[in-house]
């Protein structure tokens, strides 16, 4: 699948093209284009901010003009933060990475113009684009660096084409407790919980019952975390680890599968 191109307009601070330039290699861009930069190419502050993305800063193409960044695209972005006078559709960033994609399975080569960070693009170099790019932020406050816009453009693309879950537990080296495990538990505590006589109510034990074993069952536990518990069990009950009394010779309890 064919990425976009980032073009970056007459950006004037080498800092700006190099944090650009890393985080375009975060999220997998690597076709960085720079039309009439102010600093001369390859800056050794572009490559000192571009943190291990060199290879981006010295294989960066140089253009006079955003016409000829932009020739062999097929269709083209304009970032702006301000409503222009130019009838064309606007794109949130988010749907534009869709619509990228889209084009990219069809063999279609998008690219992204940002304009320099004091004035942003010229309206003739916006009318040279298919549509405009929007980022939806504070509308009091819509500022961005040139950077943050790049980060946050290349940062939607990569998330439009990521399978990566939403949601995952980090477990490390742990094991998920078996049910036997659990239902061991279950059993233990709730022996003790007739046993001073908290499920006393024979009426509304059951329910209580599965109140409890559903708390537990949403922790999803791990076998460790069950010891774990088994130990909590044994000091509220046993008080394996209580200070003895003076001249108390009695031992405590054996300790039961705790951790």
């Amino acid at each position: 699948m064919t990425a976009p191109a980032v073009v970056l307009v007459r950006p004037q601070l080498a800092e700006n093209i190099g944090a650009a330039a890393r985080a375009m290699l975060n999220c997998g861009l690597t076709d960085l284009r720079l039309v009439r930069p102010r600093p001369a190419m390859p800056d050794p502050r572009a490559l000192a901010a571009a943190s291990g993305a060199d290879a981006l800063i010295e294989n960066a193409k140089i253009f006079a003009t955003a016409a000829e960044a932009i020739a062999d695209l097929h269709y083209v972005y304009a970032t702006t933060a301000r409503p222009r006078e130019q009838v064309k559709t606007v794109f949130t960033v988010r749907e534009a990475a869709r619509d990228m994609h889209d084009r990219a399975g069809k063999n279609e080569h998008s690219g992204i113009l940002f304009g320099p960070e004091r004035t942003g693009l010229e309206n003739d170099e916006v009318s040279l684009a298919d549509a405009l790019l929007s980022v939806p932020l504070n509308p009091e406050f819509s500022s961005l660096n040139l950077a943050q816009a790049v980060l946050i453009a290349a940062y939607e693309w990569r998330q439009a084409g990521d399978a990566t879950p939403g949601r995952v537990l980090a477990k490390g080296k742990a094991e998920r407790a078996t049910r036997d495990e659990v239902f061991d538990f279950f059993a233990r505590l709730e022996s003790e919980l007739d046993a001073c006589g908290f499920l006393r109510n024979e009426k509304m034990r059951p329910t209580m019952v599965r109140n409890i074993r559903s708390i537990f069952h949403r922790a999803e536990m791990m076998a460790h975390e069950v010891r774990t518990l088994h130990g909590i069990v044994t000091g509220l009950t046993m008080r394996p680890h209580a200070p003895r009394k003076r001249g108390d010779k009695s031992a405590p309890p054996r300790r039961v599968r705790e951790e």
